[in-house]
Formats: C-alpha cells, structure tokens, sequence
C-alpha cells in the first residue's frame, strides 16, 4: 500500500474533545488514553492547547515521553509565546508536530480578530515560519475555512506553505458545510499543493450531524488525514466519530480506495476507555460501538442473520473489538487470567498496581456470578483513574417504600475529620445527594444530568451512574457502578465533588489560565 492510498487518523480527543462541557481528563487519564490511541495505530495523537496554563502544558510534556510512535502535536496560534509554549512541551516527544492555526473567515477576521486580509496573511507567514524552524512537520489550519472567501483561503493556504507547512487542514470549525461544498473546497486547495510534498486535512464538527460524511467526502476529493475524536466528542455537538470514518473507510474500500493503520479490534476497548474518563456514555445505537451496533430483534432479520450473517451485518462485530467471552470468577481465579483479559481489552500495569485491581476483581466477584469486559473497563477506570480524593464517602444507609418518606444518612470524611448528616427526598438517590451536601457544607451545586444504565446483563449486573454537576457555571462530572444503584449514585455525586475541585485547585494554584474556548477551537 502507498503512501498515497493511507489515509492518517489525527486524533484530537485528548484537545478538542475535552472541551467538551463536564469533560475535563485528569493526567492520569490522558496518559492512559495516549497509551491507547498510539497502540491502535492512530498516527497523530493531539495531546492538548499548551499555552492554555502550566498544568496543560505539563500534561502535553508527559503525553509526549509516552507516546512511542504516533506524530505528538500541539496545537497554538500563531503568536511567538504560543509557539513556544508548544514546542517546550513537544521537544522531547519521538516525532513532535507543532499544529498552528488563525482564523480566515471575515466574519471571524472582523468580530474576533479585528485584522484586514494581508494581517493574517503576515501573521501565517510569521507563525508558521517560527513553527518550521523548531518542528520537523508544521500543520496549519484556516479556523473556519468553509465560511472563507476560497480566494483568499488559497492565498492563505499558498502562505502556509511557502512558509514551511507540511499539512494543510480545512477545518469546518462551526460544523457549517455540506459533503458537495466541502468536497468542492477540498479540491480547489488540492489545485494549491499540486507538486507540493503536502496533505490536506480535514476537521470536521457534528453541528449538522455531517461531520463524518464531510470528512469522508473530503477524502474522495483527495485529503490524505482525518481529525476525530473517540466516540465523537468534542466542542459543542462533537468532532467526526474516529470508529465512524474508520470503519467506513475500510467497510467502503470499493468506493474510495484507501485505507487507515488503525487496528480496528481496538476500537471497543478504546471507545470504553474515553466514556468512562469522560464521564460520557456511549448510547447504545451508537454506530460502531453502541451495544446495540450488531443487536438484532427483528424476527426477520434475526432469521436472515442465522442463515448468513451478511444480509444485515456490514461489519464483523470482531473486527471492531466486540466479543462474547466472559471470565467466570471465583475465589480460584487468578492474577494470570486477569492480567491476561486486561492486556487484550488495552490495558497494562504493573505488578504493584495489578495487585489492587486483583483484590477488586475478588470483591466483585462475591457479589456477582460472572465478570463481563464491560465490568472489567469500570473497574480500572474504579481503581486507576480518580482524582485526588478531597471528599470520600466512608458510609451511606437509606430507607425508602411505598408510603415511606425516603431517607438516608451519610459519613463522608474530608481530610482528617468525617461528617455525619441527614437529609429527605424525594426517592433514595435524591435524599442521598441532599445529605451529601449538608456533610460537605457544598450547598449550591445543581445536578444538571443523571444517567443510570447498566453495565453488563442479568439481574446481577452492576449499575454504572454518570452526573454532571455545575457550581458558580463550572460543570464537574462523576461516575461510579455498584451492584446497588443508590450507592452507585452517592460514590458518583462525591466524585463529581472531587472533580471540582480538582478544577478549582488548578485555578487556585494558577494553572488554568483563561483563554476563551473559541480561541481553542480549531
């Protein structure tokens, strides 16, 4: 296969996809997901925004150390302080891409940036001069290319590359075009590049739900990257779903002729791995890794998939990672099998951390019968992925029924002290948060979602609860599973509590700075 026939996944969860409101990734789950997304294959791995505070441009360094063969890349204008910022976080990485953007549309050149044609013209030349000068590969956006003048977004994108640009990127930052128009955009800056050592990119948003179809539009037009996000997350609606355009390119070889480098039996395991960091669900008719992807209840296809499972399914559920094995769990189960199941779902650890997982592993093994993959994602993410734990929940009882008013009583320790404390509701879980609250004195915090699934089937199955809490505007999300719902949901609602202020403790210690999120968004 050449060059020319792969297509390369840019990956942009770790950026674009923790602006998502309630989505803030603590290190720890930013190192994990890296890990992740460079052993699937993904080729460019956008680790975040660097001038945004000290604690982000720490996060892109150790992204950086990590990451062994994907392109790492940070994003930043085209201001000397940026450049620099993103370069004192990229210098150590393996093959480091500085990823630098500025706006093109006249709407954005009068409201946002107050600057005529030949301004931003002088500043991609300086930007991207300054880039090429420290990074083997410079990759320039045009925010909001699909609402620029294409005269001048070519004049722009000929600037980039005189100036040292290597990838061009389209970026429909408003999620504003449609697959002809994007399609026709695309082939008028192939027109740019002709003869020229560069890709053009795609980065699409879902404000319209055509993110994926645009990007794949822009491929068959000849764009040679794709910008996503697990699971389709990202600013506002989201960015173009990396399982959607991956397998579709591979589903649809026929039809476009190219091909990608992600191992697709990691999709699953990848798209696990982000809700339960992010706190978002994966609903369940989700395209490709919804659990309802490959579900079948009609009589009539059900019937068509037994006799040949191809007159309904367009995909193998194994190609993408699903799979039908469960490890049966007793007190005779081993450490082996264990770390054997989790190195195949994408995790790997050391014998210290192994250690607490087993003794995990054990516990839920006494309260239900057989261990699911499902169950085995929420636990690490249990174990290995909370922050910083400022508030912990030691014990709650409740009591609730018909003609009950329901009632629960809480224990929750902070610091050295523990708090007792009481409250009603108006079912457990209300009750439970209301207590919660008197414990912590954090009395003006609003619940802004609450979801209740489950993790795996059978009526022993664990509850997997997801919140999303706002203080003062600033939105903190929690999870939790647990075989009893109502505990579920008070762990969730203290660990949201935890995520704020682990929010408020960067700000505090001044590092979050505060940059708009439109400047951000490419």
């Amino acid at each position: 296969m050449q060059d020319a026939d792969i297509v390369r996944i840019f990956d942009t969860t770790l950026r674009d996809g923790e602006q998502s409101p309630g989505c803030t990734m603590t290190r720890e789950e930013k190192l994990l997901i890296a890990r992740q997304l460079d052993g699937m294959g993904v080729d460019v791995i956008e680790a975040g925004f660097p001038i945004a505070s000290l604690g982000e441009r720490e996060a892109v360094r150790q992204i950086a150390s990590v990451v062994k063969r994907a392109e790492v890349a940070g994003l930043c204008r085209t201001r000397d302080g940026d450049i620099q910022a993103a370069w004192d976080a990229l210098k150590d990485a393996v093959r480091p891409r500085l990823h630098v953007f500025i706006a093109t549309s006249d709407i954005h050149l009068q409201h946002k940036l107050r600057m005529t044609r030949a301004e931003v013209l002088e500043q991609i030349r300086a930007g991207v001069s300054a880039c090429a000068a420290l990074a083997p590969t410079v990759e320039f956006s045009a925010e909001d290319a699909t609402r620029t003048d294409i005269g001048f977004l070519r004049e722009a994108m000929a600037c980039a590359i005189e100036s040292g640009a290597k990838v061009l990127n389209v970026p429909d930052t408003v999620g504003y075009t449609m697959p002809v128009e994007y399609h026709r955009i695309v082939t008028n800056i192939l027109e740019v590049i002709a003869g020229r050592d560069v890709i053009i990119s795609t980065h699409c948003h879902d404000d319209l739900g055509l993110a994926v179809a645009n990007s794949l539009s822009a491929v068959a037009a000849g764009a040679r990257q794709i910008e996503c996000c697990v699971n389709g997350i990202g600013e506002r609606a989201g960015n173009a779903s990396m399982e959607e355009v991956v397998m579709a390119i591979r589903t649809r070889k026929d039809l476009l002729g190219v091909t990608t480098r992600i191992d697709t039996r990691k999709l699953v395991a990848t798209s696990r791995m982000v809700s339960e960091c992010t706190g978002m669900p994966v609903p369940p008719n989700k395209a490709i890794v919804g659990k309802n992807a490959f579900a079948h209840e009609s009589g009539i296809h059900q019937h068509g998939i037994l006799a040949e499972r191809t007159t309904y399914e367009i995909m193998h559920p194994e190609d993408v990672g699903f799979s039908e094995s469960a490890l049966v769990l007793g007190k005779h189960s081993g450490r082996h099998a264990l770390r054997d199941r989790l190195e195949t779902l994408g995790y790997r650890f050391e014998d210290v951390h192994l250690a607490d997982l087993f003794d995990a592993f054990k516990a839920l093994a006494d309260r239900k019968k057989t261990i699911f993959d499902e169950d085995l994602h929420a636990m690490v993410a249990q174990k290995t992925l909370a922050v910083v734990q400022h508030y912990e929940l030691e014990r709650i009882t409740f009591s609730s029924g018909l003609d009950v008013t329901p009632k629960a009583t809480v224990v929750v320790k902070t610091g050295g002290d523990s708090c007792t404390a009481e409250a009603e509701g108006d079912g457990p879980v209300n009750a439970a948060f209301e207590a919660i609250m008197r414990a912590t004195g954090e009395t003006d915090i609003t619940l802004d979602a609450y979801n209740l699934s489950a993790v795996t089937s059978g009526s022993d199955a664990q509850g997997r609860v997801n919140v999303l809490i706002m203080k003062e505007g600033q939105p903190a999300r929690g999870q939790s599973i647990h075989t009893d719902v109502v505990v579920a949901s008070a762990q969730a609602f203290v660990h949201a509590l935890n995520h704020l202020r682990f929010q408020e403790d960067l700000r505090r210690l001044g590092e979050a700075a505060p940059m708009a999120s439109v400047e951000q968004n490419v």
